[in-house]
Parts: C-alpha cells; structure tokens; sequence
C-alpha cells in the first residue's frame, strides 16, 4: 500500500512528533487540525491545516473542523472505482492513505466527581469518530490508526513497504472498536447523569469495558480469560492497589469481588472469608482481630486457601494470625506499616488494599448464557419489611444475629441456610436442590453449640420439616422472606418449639 497523504489529528500527542517526522522524511504530505498541527509546526515538521483544503474555517471553537465533503471524499471515495476517480479530480478532492486519529479524552473528563455536565458535552468528539469511521468503512483503500501503541507495528511495516491489506483490516476493526467503546462511555455516563440510573433505557444494551489484563487461564488451564473493568467505576475491586504477591487468576478475582460485597454489607468491624464464591466463615467484633478470629473458628477447614476480607486497618495482632493461615488473597482498606511487612514475608500471598467506602459502580448484573446475556439489577437491598409472625418476639441478643445472618445469606448460593450465634457464622449450607438439606447441612457443619443460634434462609419454607430440623437442633430463631401458601404451618412449627420468626417480605435468591 503507497500512502501519500496522511491526516493527523490526535488528542493523545505520544508519538506523534516521531511518527510525523518519519512520514514527512518519505515524502508523505501531511494534513492536520489545531492542536496536533501547531505541535508539528513547533517541531519544524510541514503540516496542511483542514481549512487550506476546504477554503472553510474551523468555527463554534473547533467545534466544526473535518465535517467536510473534501477531508471525507478523500477518505470515502473508492480508488478502485473509475467513477469515484473521476468525481475526485472534478470536484478537486485528494485522497487521503491514511489516517491517524484519537478522540478527545471525555472517559478521563468525567472521571472527575466534580465535572458539570456542560463540560462533559464539551469532551463529546464529533469529527475524530466520523473520520475513524469512515477510514475503518473504506480499509481497502485508507489506514486507519487509532492507538498510539500501534505506531510501532506502522513504522515497522511502513519502512519495509509491506502493509497490506490483513494490516489495514486489523487497524479497521480497532478502529470500530474504539469508537464502540467510546459511545458506549458517553451513553453510560449520561444515562446516570440524566436519568440516575445505570438500567438499560432501550432495546440496545452498550456498556464499556476496557481489558485490564490478560490472566494466565480461566477458571481452568484449558480456557483463555482476560478481566475487563467499568471505565468509570471507583473503590472497586478492578481499582484495588496490590501490596504483595503473585497476579491475581481468574478464580482470585471471582472470589475476591464475592469476599467485597459481602463485607461492603457491614460496619461495625467484620472479616468474611470465601472459598469457591461462597462465605465459609463471616464474623463481626468488636475489633478486626476479633472478628477475624472468631471468623477463623467458624470454618478452620475451608478457610484453608480462601480469601479474606476486613472492613478496616490491619493491625500487627491481626497480620501475624493471618500470616499463620495458608490464604490466597487478604483485602482491607489499610495496613500498618509492620502489619504490612509481616504479611510480605509470605511472598505468594496477594496483599490488596481498597476502600470500600463510597463505591461506584454499575448497579447491573450480567450472566453468560447459551446465545446471549441476562442482565439485571444487582441484589443491593436487604428487606422490605420487618415483622415478627409468631407467639414469640426476638430478644435483642436473636434480632442482632438474625440481622447479621440476613446481610449473609443474600451471599450464599441458593438454596441457602445460615446459623448464626453472638454474630459469627456456625454454619452454612448452600447449593442445594432442596432446602431441607442445605438446613441439614448448616446443622452438621455447624463448627459450635448451636443452642441459642438463629437461623437465616434466602427463601420461604415450603415445608415445617426444615423448621422442625432448626427446633430440635436448639435454633430458637429463624428469619426468612414469608409469601409461602403454607407459611401458617411454619408458623404453627415454630410456636410448638417456643421459636421467633421474622418475615422480610424480600427473597435473595442467588443462582
């Protein structure tokens, strides 16, 4: 491919002045805008300003520049149609090899809590995504660069004359790309701003990801993984600061987001370890030691290379028991200084610090499935009611654990069963096909006396046989959503037992 004339209009100025230099030694005449062709001037590279070609002058400040039948006929018009030639050279239309362009900066604008929206619009491109476009749209004839990370591939190709048409079409397809993901931080920015709400507002779905890294695998070596992160999210998990320890795999980061939200769901201070996505030990104190501690006796055994998660400053008490613990990842928002250095002495351990406070993220949930996605709302809201169903009201010592318990099952996959006591988790049963097995299995994993525990489930008892199991194991507690045809026999059950029970009106399951 011969290029001989080149338009170079760039917000991002990396390697431009090395690329510029390099086109003009060819003998490549140059085209540009504002900016990016003061730069070249400055440097004493020979530059065309858009309005020598169209006789017509930016206006509106810059708003209006490439938007002409010159700079886009050079671009659009069809080198192997006579009669796209033909048209070219009467209406005094040159055509245009190449195009380098990147668009004005609006994801890093707005990435500014402050910003108004006036000077949000303001970063808005117009003529950058026209002129990708329409390069992208005729690759067989125009190069369109878009990435300063590709000029290199150019120069390399370029000095050897041998881009081709597989180069051209690769260029093209990021090209598309680059100007999806752009909208799609537009249209994500403004459905919060003017609608205050990340839910879809139309048939089409455009959510921006921007890829984070490549992981080594997935959640098996034979499957490919990479990890996309919300451009315009903070305090989450894809803007944690890693301490320590080797990069985090596929699995690391499943399991430290369902470790976040779970924690994200307490204040007084918490630690919450999680194996396989599931909590397997979430206790509160009145310190983080504590609460670590009391989390670690909850589960000694499927703590055993898990992830853990506190909600405050580890201390030099809290990081030597950690330390103690073969873990995979240990998340908190801050660490002493020695705390830090102890836990460093273990090398493979992932040491992330995040603040878990003021998080902003989509409120969308999305799931892979055959031939397409679900999406919906994030399970963020705990209840929709309170009311006590049975003879017995809960004593303030059950109504603390079964609050605690009802944060905690909403995490567990369904069907999901919680036991609960002085605020630490005794058991926990979760995917199950049948409820009355995961109460089954909440009992006989129960690492303590569960006389005097609470119990928390995801959904309504359908029978009294799990009410009955709870009863006889000194549960004398139970929360859950209600909505059953057969709640009065629940009901009815934990009257027998001398049991409180609270409604929630509000479910959670978690598939």
């Amino acid at each position: 491919m011969e290029i001989k004339r080149a338009l170079l209009s760039v917000s991002d100025k990396t390697g431009l002045v090395e690329l510029a230099t390099l086109l003009a030694g060819k003998g490549v005449e140059l085209i540009s805008t504002g900016g990016s062709a003061s730069v070249l001037r400055e440097n004493g590279i020979p530059v065309k300003d858009v309005s020598e070609l169209t006789s017509f002058p930016e206006i509106f400040d810059g708003r209006v520049k490439t938007l002409h039948p010159i700079i886009h006929g050079g671009i659009l018009g069809r080198r192997q149609l006579e009669k796209d030639k033909v048209e070219a050279k009467a209406l005094n239309i040159g055509f245009i090899d190449l195009v380098v362009v990147n668009l004005y900066p609006f994801e890093e604008a707005v990435k500014n809590p402050n910003i108004g929206l006036n000077q949000a619009l303001e970063k808005i491109d117009i003529g950058g995504v026209t002129l990708i476009r329409a390069a992208a749209k005729n690759f067989e004839n125009v190069l369109i660069l878009t990435n300063p990370s590709d000029y290199s591939e150019f120069t390399e190709k370029f000095e050897s004359d041998s881009i081709d048409i597989s180069f051209n079409q690769k260029m093209a397809v990021k090209g598309f790309e680059h100007t999806a993901y752009y909208d799609a931080v537009i249209a994500s920015d403004l459905r919060h701003r003017l609608y205050q709400s990340e839910s879809p507002l139309s048939d089409h779905l455009s959510l921006p990801y921007r890829k984070k890294e490549t992981l080594r695998y997935g959640e098996n070596p034979h499957q490919d993984a990479f990890y996309y992160a919300q451009p315009l999210s903070r305090n989450t998990l894809a803007g944690a600061e890693q301490l320590n320890g080797k990069a985090l795999s596929f699995n690391n980061i499943s399991d430290a987001s369902a470790a976040i939200n779970i924690v994200r769901e307490f204040s007084r201070p918490t630690a919450v370890a999680v194996k396989h996505n599931n909590p397997c030990g979430v206790a509160s104190g009145e310190t983080l030691f504590e609460a670590f501690e009391k989390a670690y006796n909850a589960d000694p055994v499927s703590i055993f290379g898990g992830i853990i998660a506190l909600n405050g400053r580890v201390d030099v008490h809290t990081a030597t028991l950690l330390k103690s613990i073969f873990l995979e990842i240990v998340i908190a928002p801050e660490f002493d200084d020695e705390a830090l250095k102890i836990l460093k002495k273990k090398k493979n351990l992932r040491v992330l610090k995040m603040d878990f406070n003021g998080s902003q993220q989509t409120s969308m949930e999305l799931r892979s499935v055959d031939g397409g996605i679900l999406v919906q709302s994030k399970d963020l809201k705990l209840m929709e009611s309170q009311s006590t169903v049975t003879k017995r009201e809960p004593n303030e010592s059950e109504m603390q654990d079964l609050a605690f318990a009802w944060k905690i099952v909403k995490h567990v996959k369904s069907n999901a069963i919680v036991v609960v006591k002085s605020e630490t988790t005794l058991g926990i049963g979760g995917g199950q096909t049948s409820r009355v097995w995961a109460v089954e299995n909440a009992i006989d994993r129960a690492t303590g006396d569960t006389t005097g525990a609470v119990l928390a489930s995801d959904a309504f008892f359908p029978f009294s046989d799990s009410v009955e199991l709870a009863g006889k194991a000194g549960i004398t507690a139970i929360i859950q959503p209600g909505g059953s045809v057969k709640d009065g026999d629940s009901i009815e059950k934990c009257n027998e037992f001398n049991m409180a029970m609270v409604f929630t009106g509000m479910r959670h399951f978690k598939h």
